[in-house]
């Protein structure tokens, strides 16, 4: 895979970008532009889900002072850089916003650095990256990135493993880069091997289920696929007269949230989007037999369920709709307040189910990488433009060290920590309760991490193929449109095909 980084390029990718802001573009005519300009918008999540901090989280923060190395480095190091101004774009985040907090309480005032941070939509951010990178304009000292850019822009930012080596004097106290987890440095902030920034957030597919059906309906949870099928059948058999479905999908037609729920049955199948030669590959056995599973899960969701994305489904799951579900970590905070949710306390987090088989990466393409736990994330970057690089790496190792993660995990409603030692921290595991703001799938989310993360390809047109063709060709399958499964993916693999040439 050869990254493409050149200045016409990146500036059709600007130009096509602000057009459709100003509506003169639509969004299936941006993502073929995009496609064609080698960038990848929406790949992983562009959706926000806002921080819910519960009382108990800002009260056990009050009480967790800033550590004195913490205080002293800002002061001191950050201190040389007082006056100066860096900026920073991004779309909204739980992470982002609890981090954005942070920053105005204790960054700011410590260092005297102006922090600009600018919260705009996904594509704008593209647009902005877009043009400062190909203009090397350093109007943005910190870029961030969707994991499917990296690519596009691998030689615009400093890998961070050289700013440590090459800048001890701004080392941030105990920062300890492989404190990160490994598969989303692997996964979400590197390209061919190069490391580009460090991971900011990461959504990823966890099993979630109701104890209080599971127990009536004497229900154990699911270790494999098949029985979270049964399961689904068993609830949907008995509760579906009741409003309660076996599980609720994301499968909106032409949605990409409909190719995200069709790659992890896929994946658990031994199938994968590509093979190695990078044809596509959902027509062949393993595909198959991945889709009629998707296609008989949806017999036990509601009718409408063709017409959620992830925001219709979580609302479904939290109205008491679905007994259990396979879908987005960043849902769980939300289920599980009592002020918003119906079902609070009653689900249970747990890792997905196992794969029946699953085909090895280097089978797949383009850095695929099969499993069921579709995970979906982004990174912040330094910029090599940056006319005031030093203040912005004060900034972002700040951003990204322990404490400031632990601290926005728990501000952050229960965004996903990319940190091992923030999993592990005493403030965190205090918030293992029910609740807004709840720790209680972090867990799952470590083990699923680790042992079952599943990351869609990262060729530059895999947004246009994963929604103006994988969605649109699904919907059609999944509304009855085709004769058969196989005909529907055959559909699929020609015009993908077609598209990633």
């Amino acid at each position: 895979m050869k990254p493409t980084t050149d200045y016409d390029d990146k500036m059709r990718v600007y130009a096509a970008a602000v057009a459709y802001r100003q509506g003169r573009l639509s969004r299936r005519k941006l993502l073929r532009y995009l496609g064609s300009g080698g960038v990848a918008l929406g790949s992983g999540l562009s959706f926000a889900r806002q921080p819910m901090a519960s009382p108990a989280a800002a009260s056990l923060l009050q009480d967790s002072p800033v550590p004195a190395d913490v205080t002293n480095y800002l002061t001191d190091v950050g201190g040389q850089f007082k006056g100066t101004t860096i900026r920073v774009v991004t779309e909204d985040t739980p992470p982002g916003a609890a981090i954005r907090t942070l920053m105005e309480e204790q960054f700011i005032p410590l260092t005297g650095i102006n922090v600009e941070w600018e919260v705009v939509p996904l594509d704008q951010v593209l647009a902005r990256v877009s043009v400062d990178a190909a203009q090397k304009l350093g109007q943005n000292d910190i870029y961030y990135l969707d994991q499917s850019w990296v690519g596009r822009f691998i030689n615009d930012a400093f890998d961070p493993r050289e700013l440590l080596q090459a800048k001890p004097d701004l080392a941030f106290p105990r920062y300890d880069i492989d404190d990160f987890l490994q598969p989303l440095v692997d996964h979400i902030a590197s390209y061919g091997g190069q490391m580009i920034g460090l991971p900011c957030d990461a959504p990823v597919f966890l099993y979630m289920y109701r104890t209080d059906i599971y127990e009536e309906l004497g229900l154990q949870p699911a270790a494999t696929l098949a029985e979270y099928l049964a399961n689904a059948k068993v609830i949907n058999e008995a509760k579906s007269a009741q409003g309660v479905y076996g599980t609720v999908g994301q499968m909106k037609s032409g949605h990409y949230s409909l190719t995200c729920d069709m790659t992890a049955y896929v994946w658990g199948h031994g199938g994968s989007v590509f093979t190695a030669d990078g044809m596509c590959a959902l027509n062949d056995a393993n595909a198959i037999a991945g889709l009629d599973y998707l296609r008989e899960l949806q017999t036990t969701m509601p009718d409408a369920v063709t017409t959620y994305d992830w925001g219709g489904q979580a609302t479904a799951i939290q109205q008491g709709q679905g007994g259990q579900v396979l879908t987005w970590s960043e849902d769980f905070p939300g289920w599980d307040d009592p002020a918003t949710s119906d079902i609070s306390g009653l689900m249970q987090p747990a890792v997905p189910p196992a794969a029946v088989e699953l085909r090895p990466p280097d089978q797949a393409a383009f850095e695929e990488t099969p499993e069921v736990g579709h995970q979906g994330g982004s990174a912040y970057c330094l910029s090599r433009y940056s006319k005031q690089a030093d203040a912005a790496w004060v900034f972002l190792q700040w951003a990204t060290s322990s404490d400031t993660q632990t601290r926005a995990s728990i501000l952050g409603g229960g965004a996903g920590p990319m940190r091992r030692s923030t999993y592990d921290d005493p403030r965190v595991v205090a918030m293992k309760q029910v609740g807004a703001g709840t720790t209680r799938h972090f867990d799952a989310m470590l083990q699923t991490i680790e042992t079952r993360m599943g990351t869609e390809p990262h060729l530059p047109q895999w947004p246009k193929i994963a929604t103006d063709v994988i969605a649109v060709e699904l919907g059609k399958l999944t509304t009855g449109g085709y004769a058969s499964t196989k005909e529907g993916a055959d559909a699929i693999v020609q015009r993908v095909n077609e598209a990633a040439k």
